[in-house]
């Protein structure tokens, strides 16, 4: 017996012996998740395919839940008094906020929850615009934009402080966003710089804002916003950046931008692989795909070279999205 004891695999043998079978094509994952039985296995793939389709059901009825109030308020403006413009739009947001902390408490009702938070994020900024408009303010400068935004950002940051809940961290960012461009809009409104390259310019300081946030909370309990804000982060770098190479540039700061604008591609390539984010690989890719089409478009359309270019487009073309696909099987999802 003694003999046979030490004889016997530690776990972590075991485990590495099956991940050699498997890099050897040996073992198939199936096969290991039989071994655990077929109850076991199919179990909590429907279970997880059933939460995921009643929460796509509680954001979507969150969402006409609003469409309903905004158009109840719109159709009866004219007859309804100011307090009830008011209560049944901030009043509303309000409740379903309140509501929502309730639901949050209970692991059953969690999900709802999110609903009805998502009910007042959406309801209050109307309710706040409302709110003001009765109160004689016009909601519509770039003043009351940043005032408004702003109350929005402190609620949710407040609540985020306390609660300490990753879908505050989200509602922060998009109404801090609101606030970035309504108060930057006020406050250099009448400068000379203000105009349509400064709105690219604050798009790609808040899609870096975004990634740069985004790797703070990747090891930490908030990891679960990383993706949200790792996608739309390097979305806003590489469209904003893109916008600034413009068309057939003749001025340096155009030019400076289209021709960094392949080195910040392959950057966010890398990073794609250093950091394992498929947003920075895919966004990556379909960028590359557009910078070459339109410089190609730019350069090549009007002359008798531009057959041949759709030709070298295509092979590019095809040789990124093999690139996209050998570092997302290889990086990616291992």
């Amino acid at each position: 017996m003694v003999g046979l004891k030490n004889n016997m695999l530690t776990k972590e043998e075991i485990l590495q012996g099956i991940k050699d079978l498997a890099s050897q094509n040996q073992i198939t994952k199936s096969e290991v998740m039989m071994a655990f039985g077929q109850e076991i296995m199919q179990t909590p793939e429907k279970k997880k395919a059933g939460v995921a389709i009643t929460d796509i059901l509680y954001y979507i009825g969150g969402a006409v839940v609003f469409m309903g109030i905004g158009i109840f308020v719109f159709q009866n403006w004219s007859s309804l008094n100011s307090f009830t413009r008011v209560i049944s739009t901030l009043g509303s947001a309000v409740a379903a906020y309140f509501v929502a902390i309730l639901l949050f408490r209970n692991e059953k009702t969690k999900n709802i929850g999110v609903a009805f938070h998502l009910i007042s994020a959406l309801v209050m900024p109307l309710g706040l615009h409302i709110t003001f408009h009765e109160a004689g303010f016009n909601t519509g400068t770039r003043e009351m934009q940043a005032f408004i935004s702003a109350i929005l950002l402190s609620v949710y940051l407040s609540s985020l402080a306390i609660f300490k809940k990753d879908l505050f961290i989200v509602f922060s960012v998009i109404f801090g966003t609101w606030f970035f461009f309504a108060f930057t809009s006020f406050i250099l409104n009448s400068s000379p710089l203000f105009g349509k390259n400064f709105s690219a310019y604050r798009a790609l300081l808040t899609g870096l804002t975004y990634v740069f946030l985004g790797h703070s909370l990747s090891s930490g309990k908030h990891r679960g916003v990383t993706g949200f804000l790792y996608g739309f982060g390097v979305l806003g770098v590489l469209s904003s950046a893109l916008f600034l190479g413009g068309w057939k540039p003749n001025q340096l700061e155009g030019i400076f931008w289209e021709v960094v604008y392949p080195g910040l591609i392959f950057i966010v390539l890398f990073l794609s692989i250093n950091l394992k984010s498929g947003s920075f690989l895919t966004f990556g890719t379909i960028f590359l795909m557009a910078y070459i089409i339109k410089i190609t478009a730019e350069y090549f359309s009007g002359s008798m070279g531009w057959p041949l270019s759709l030709v070298v487009i295509g092979l590019l073309l095809i040789a990124s999205g093999y690139l996209f696909i050998f570092l997302r099987n290889k990086y990616i999802k291992r």
